[in-house]
Parts: structure tokens; C-alpha cells; sequence
């Protein structure tokens, strides 16, 4: 825990030292190059200063400072209008970098569609269970968590009959469909936990829709998205002798990210994806998720 916190008191400075370089550097820079100007150009007219120089170059000098400052002027308009898009590619383990920025906010909110969101839950139930002990600045949270209708005949996850065609397998199904209802249970009893303590209100809730599992989307404090596609044809054994599978692996996604902090377009993209998230939440139903049976 101390390694955690000198590591953001570290990069809280470094942030405060880029601020205050970003709002005084351009400033100074001009200030030193109109005085570089003003100083050359009244040494050539001025005697006393110009003797005092030692020069008869001072014009010239005061010229070419005067173009600095205006190619200085013109380089940082055109690097603000040409800036790097803030896409980037990452893998789905790194996904824990930005469930902690996340909570950095006073309102959290974290939705997913996917597979059975195993990478995103991981990096959720640490991060929620470090609240009883450091809240810091969250006081709401929302998850949202919408995963694939396991109760209906699927393509992906299946079974790999004959000529590799996929073949709806209802017990492994039933696998996928226990697994997210596990996740969806400790979740839940977590956010019941957290919003009694009546410091933070807290909810995490799952939502099933038809379809196989294609893209991976993770949306950040409606800032961020990440989205990729799954490998619908990656197959897994459950025994070694076993039959194959069907069976996406979710932390072997690469993602793409997009922020409202990058261009006009990456904005553009990131209102796109989450009206989508939305709309398919809206549509999708709570899970039927299957009787436990008695031990």
C-alpha cells in the first residue's frame, strides 16, 4: 500500500510540473524572443547601447528573432491542430490502469460488452473491495455488465463437430452461463456491502443480449472506450482428451482506445459507442441465470 501511494504522489507531481510547463512555457518563450528583438533592434539605433554591445549586427540579430518568434507562434499552432489521435492499442490485461484511473472520479461508471467479462471482473472486485479501506474521492459507482444469452442455441461458445462446423453444446453453455452468474452474485453482494456502509452508493448489475460474443467493448466514466474483436475461432480442451471448443479468450484481445480527450473524430467515436452500449443495454433483458442444484 505505501508503494501505491508514493507511486501517485509521484505522478501527481509530475502532472502538476507538465500543467505549469504547458501554461507558463509558451510565455516565457515569447517573452525572451521579443526581448532578444526589442533589445538588437534598439542597440542598432541607440549608440551608447550599442557600443555598450559591441556590435553592428544587432539589426539582423533583432530580425531573426523576430522570425524565431514568429515561426515559435507558428510550430505550436500547427502541432495543436495536427495532434496525435488518442487511439492506441492495448492488450485486455492492461485493463486494470484504466479501472483505477476510473476511480479516481467522484462518479464511476463501467460498462461492458462481451464474453463473460472475466478480465474486467478480476480488476472490479480488487478495486470495489479497496473501498471499505480508501474510498478516496468515489462516492458513486455504476457497473454495467452485459454478456451473451447463454440460454439460447449458440455458434460461439460450441462444441467442434465434423469439418470444424460448431455445434451448440447446452452443458457447456451452462458452464459459461454459471460462471457469469458467479460474477454477477460477488458483484452484487459487494455493492450491497459498500453502499450499507453509507459513505458510497454502489451497483453493479448484468443484462444478457442475443448473439454470439464478437466485440469487446469496455466504456470508462463515458470518456473512454476500448473496443476489439474477439477470436471466435480460438478453441479450448476442458480435458486433455476432451472434446474442443469453441471458446474466445478475452485477455488475449487487443483493444482499441478511444478518448474525448483526442480529436474531434476520436469525441465523435466515443459518443457512437456509447450510444450503442446504451441502446443495447436498453434492449437487453436480466438474466434467467439456471438453479443451482442442492450440494
Amino acid at each position: 500500500m505505501p508503494e501505491r501511494g508514493n507511486g501517485s504522489a509521484g505522478d501527481g507531481a509530475g502532472q502538476r510540473l507538465k500543467r505549469f510547463q504547458e501554461r507558463f512555457e509558451p510565455a516565457v518563450t515569447r517573452i525572451l524572443l521579443i526581448g532578444i528583438f526589442v533589445t538588437g533592434l534598439t542597440a542598432q539605433f541607440v549608440k551608447p547601447l550599442g557600443d555598450a554591445l559591441q556590435g553592428k549586427a544587432y539589426l539582423g540579430g533583432a530580425l531573426l528573432s523576430l522570425v524565431g518568434y514568429v515561426l515559435y507562434d507558428a510550430v505550436r499552432e500547427l502541432s495543436s491542430s495536427i495532434r496525435v489521435p488518442s487511439r492506441a492499442l492495448v492488450n485486455s490485461s492492461q485493463l486494470g490502469s484504466f479501472v483505477s484511473e476510473a476511480f479516481q472520479a467522484r462518479r464511476v461508471e463501467i460498462s461492458f460488452l462481451g464474453y463473460t467479462g472475466e478480465t474486467l471482473y478480476n480488476e472490479l472486485y480488487h478495486r470495489l473491495e479497496g473501498l471499505f479501506d480508501n474510498p478516496g474521492p468515489t462516492r458513486i459507482v455504476s457497473v454495467r455488465m452485459l454478456v451473451p444469452d447463454f440460454g439460447q442455441p449458440m455458434t460461439v461458445p460450441s462444441k467442434v463437430g465434423e469439418d470444424a462446423c460448431p455445434v451448440d453444446d447446452p452443458a457447456f453453455r451452462l458452464r459459461m452461463s454459471r460462471r457469469c452468474q458467479e460474477y454477477d452474485d460477488i458483484l452484487t453482494d459487494l455493492a450491497g456491502r459498500l453502499t450499507a456502509t453509507g459513505r458510497l452508493t454502489v451497483r453493479c448489475e448484468y443484462r444478457c443480449y442475443p448473439g454470439i460474443p464478437r466485440d469487446k467493448i469496455c466504456i470508462f466514466n463515458r470518456s473512454q472506450v476500448l473496443h476489439g474483436l474477439y477470436d471466435v475461432s480460438a478453441r479450448m480442451r476442458l480435458h486433455e482428451m476432451g472434446p474442443e471448443f469453441y471458446d474466445p479468450k478475452g485477455y488475449r484481445t487487443d483493444l482499441n482506445v478511444w478518448s474525448r480527450e483526442g480529436t474531434a473524430a476520436a469525441e465523435a467515436a466515443v459518443a457512437t459507442w456509447i450510444k450503442h452500449f446504451d441502446d443495447l443495454w436498453s434492449l437487453a433483458k436480466r438474466p434467467d441465470w439456471p438453479q443451482r442444484s442442492a450440494a
